[in-house]
């Protein structure tokens, strides 16, 4: 419940437009609706989360970097987005020579978890954003996190990429963060008039591993989902009635009663 302190969750794929940054986004907006206080880290140099949030390159004076290197603490790095109670620590130009910086310094994978011990006393959820790679960014947020959400495209070879990830969290778990465990699979881009990604969904709803993990929402391709970033806005806000924004509004509700057991 809000204020028991923060749960980290990472976004996780290695594989890039799956809809990680979206679901970051739009979850978090969806939780901040519901009173609970939620920050995103955007840790892709890419800084999409940053830009479909509206939060240009004026506005970014701390980041992600300066969590991890520069010992500013969330609050300190994070910015305030046009949705109350939702903050994002933005991506800067600094965080693209991130992984070559960690590579040379010591608890390369732990940065991270060390710059969110102040996070508990300000916000109720944290969703790390992820680049789309396992490198040291990504093992960063694994370490930080106790979840780790997967968005999961609805495509050819989406089960082959799981088990690679799924090796990633295995590792993690054993030699750095006993705790980590999966929030869930939610699958993205579908649609179902192709019959490839109603097969996709299918196989990955009967896998003995993976199925149970599988959100019982899918959401679906949708223009406006794709319109919204180009605007500064979550779909949520952007266009509340379109297909993908009523999707990633029942997703929300299902992951909050997945993690606080809501009826």
């Amino acid at each position: 419940m809000p204020g028991s302190g923060a749960r980290i969750h990472a976004v996780v794929n290695q594989k890039g437009g799956v809809g990680k940054t979206t679901t970051a986004i739009n979850l978090a907006t969806a939780l901040a609706a519901t009173g609970r206080r939620t920050l995103v880290v955007d840790l892709d140099p890419q800084g999409n989360a940053s830009t479909g949030l509206g939060i240009g390159p004026d506005r970014r004076s701390l980041g992600a970097w300066d969590l991890m290197f520069a010992g500013a603490g969330p609050g300190e790095a994070a910015v305030a987005t046009a949705i109350a109670g939702f903050d994002l620590v933005p991506s800067t130009a600094r965080l693209f020579g991130a992984e070559l910086e960690l590579a040379g310094v010591s608890s390369r994978e732990t940065r991270l978890r060390g710059a969110l011990r102040g996070a508990g006393g300000i916000y109720d959820y944290v969703l790390l954003d992820c680049p789309p790679s396992l490198g040291l960014l990504t093992v960063n947020a694994l370490t930080a996190a106790r979840r780790v959400l997967v968005p999961l495209q609805t495509e050819f070879l989406a089960l082959e990429g799981l088990v690679l990830l799924k090796r990633t969290v295995e590792a993690v778990r054993a030699r750095l963060n006993p705790d980590l465990a999966y929030a869930g699979i939610l699958l993205t881009m579908s649609d179902r008039r192709n019959r490839l990604s109603t097969e996709v969904e299918a196989d990955v709803r009967r896998h003995p591993e993976f199925g149970p993990l599988v959100y019982d929402t899918v959401i679906p391709r949708n223009v406006r989902v794709s319109e919204a970033p180009s605007h500064g806005k979550p779909v949520i806000v952007y266009d509340m009635r379109a297909s993908g924004s009523q999707a990633y509004i029942r997703f929300a509700g299902e992951f909050l009663r997945r993690e606080e057991g809501a009826a």
